[in-house]
């Protein structure tokens, strides 16, 4: 034994026995090795602390972009119904209008042809004929005109849901790219 550790013993303390004694290069190693996996955890924590915000910004970014792509979705689906709605109201309203024009003219005929038939002469039978045919030709021309005047008008109202859509449409891939 050492003398040192005989005075130990004895209960008799040495002039180095007030200072610490230094760490073996054991327990150097160990604290080294302590402090860096707490650095590490540290490390490892925020990185994935990061990653769980990130990953709930972008998942809360997507679903309000699938909340917008649904709405945007009905709204065209919103559209085409009422675009439909407007066609249909629209041809219903043109079939009205040609039920009416071929009522009219069988009135018309009907009465020509009994004004025919109580003629007396060839010249007055030619000539009633002439006016009845011209008077349905341009009956025809008239009503054709109108039909196709309101099919023009009926396309562009049908078609105004659908284009406010487009224009919607424009406007969001406008702000996607810029």
């Amino acid at each position: 034994m050492a003398a040192a550790d005989v005075q130990m013993l004895a209960g008799e303390t040495s002039p180095d026995a007030a200072e610490p004694a230094a760490p073996a290069p054991e327990e150097r190693t160990m604290i080294h090795t302590n402090e860096a996996a707490e650095a590490t955890t540290d490390k490892a924590q925020a990185l994935f602390s990061d990653f769980n915000a990130r990953t709930k910004a972008a998942m809360e970014k997507s679903a309000k972009g699938v909340e917008e792509m649904t709405d945007f979705a009905k709204g065209n689906v919103e559209a085409l119904v009422e675009a439909s709605r407007i066609a249909a109201k629209g041809l219903e309203t043109i079939g009205h209008d040609a039920a009416d024009f071929g009522r009219r003219n069988f009135e018309n005929a009907t009465a020509t042809m009994k004004t025919l038939a109580s003629v007396k002469s060839p010249t007055e039978f030619f000539k009633l004929q002439s006016d009845f045919f011209r008077s349905a030709f341009d009956s025809f021309v008239a009503e054709t005109s109108k039909n196709t005047e309101a099919m023009l008008k009926l396309a562009g109202d049908a078609a105004q849901p659908l284009s406010n859509r487009v224009a919607i449409a424009t406007d969001k891939f406008k702000v996607v790219g810029a």
